[in-house]
């Protein structure tokens, strides 16, 4: 595993910023992290890369203990709301992190272009950063975090307040790193940046995770059912009976199922059971829908064994 923690927890003043975190992340995986802001995210990232020491728990990063000095070379890291001396260019704030990298200037000498045509920033490497537009200057850090040719990459909101255009470059930069075999942890709350560049998936709530699998095994070939019905109780009775998940939204009742299959049995339901059918849609299950049924759900017992389940299935 390139990532493994046990109840890893880290306190503030008593207060947890994260509790309990177990994870599991392979090699060449693109791993999202996902939760409202103010989650515990960031927490849980720079507890991982050494910034911040765990109170509690244990971890493994890159086969080694949490902290260790040799794994931060190894490691690539892109901040949230990151800042960048804006008198520099591009080419003397990358030699700048090389050098705070220890990375000696042969090596440099020939990286730098690497990342530069990776990030797409070739011919403007001698540009004032101040004349960068936002998305060049997230593609600036991601190259910087790509200096030391770093084996596990660590991407703290990379898309935040950038435009369509700024956002499919950042993809696409996220797919080439997988293609590599880089292991990336995406940590993010734009759900559909998510949806198109992770493979696996972990959902986390006032510093606690509510669960965590493979992306397909939360989205993949289940569709959501809305219905609107009148009718007894006893109709949400036996729809949830059958269904995987049920949740309510504005007088619609909304029902995952795993095959289209079903919708004949959804609407006897209404019907045999005296009801009158409205409406029935269907569309497929995305990871919106996920996102917000999980974080509804309560996480009072969090334990880590249950929460590996979704990789079983």
């Amino acid at each position: 595993m390139i990532i493994e923690t046990l109840n890893l927890t880290k306190l503030y003043d008593g207060k947890p910023g994260c509790r309990d975190i177990c994870l599991s992340v392979s090699e060449g995986q693109v791993f999202g992290f996902l939760g409202p802001n103010g989650a515990g995210k960031s927490t849980v990232v720079k507890t991982l890369i050494g910034l911040l020491r765990p109170t509690d728990g244990q971890g493994m990063v890159l086969g080694q203990p949490l902290g260790n000095k040799q794994v931060r070379r190894k490691i690539g890291f892109l901040p949230e709301n990151f800042r960048f001396q804006e008198w520099l260019t591009g080419r003397e704030l990358l030699e700048f992190h090389g050098a705070m990298y220890g990375l000696e200037r042969r090596f440099l000498k020939e990286r730098i272009p690497v990342v530069l045509e990776m990030v797409r920033l070739r011919g403007r490497e001698r540009e004032p950063i101040r004349s960068y537009s936002k998305g060049m200057q997230q593609r600036l850090g991601i190259a910087s975090a790509l200096l030391p040719d770093p084996e596990l990459v660590f991407l703290d909101e990379p898309t935040s307040a950038l435009d369509p255009i700024g956002r499919r470059e950042i993809r696409e930069i996220i797919k080439n790193l997988r293609s590599e075999s880089k292991t990336v942890f995406l940590n993010s709350h734009l759900l559909s940046e998510v949806e198109m560049t992770c493979d696996h998936v972990a959902f986390i709530k006032g510093g606690i995770i509510l669960d965590q699998g493979r992306l397909s095994n939360f989205t993949g070939g289940k569709q959501v059912v809305s219905l609107r019905y009148t009718g007894s109780p006893r109709i949400l009775e036996s729809i949830r009976a059958v269904s995987q998940e049920v949740f309510i939204d504005n007088g619609l009742v909304q029902v995952a199922v795993a095959s289209e299959d079903l919708l004949p049995v959804l609407a006897s339901i209404v019907v045999q059971n005296g009801g009158d059918l409205y409406e029935m849609t269907t569309s497929g299950f995305s990871l919106e829908d996920v996102f917000i049924n999980i974080m509804g759900e309560a996480a009072d017992d969090y334990h880590c064994t249950p929460h590996l389940s979704r990789d079983a299935e």
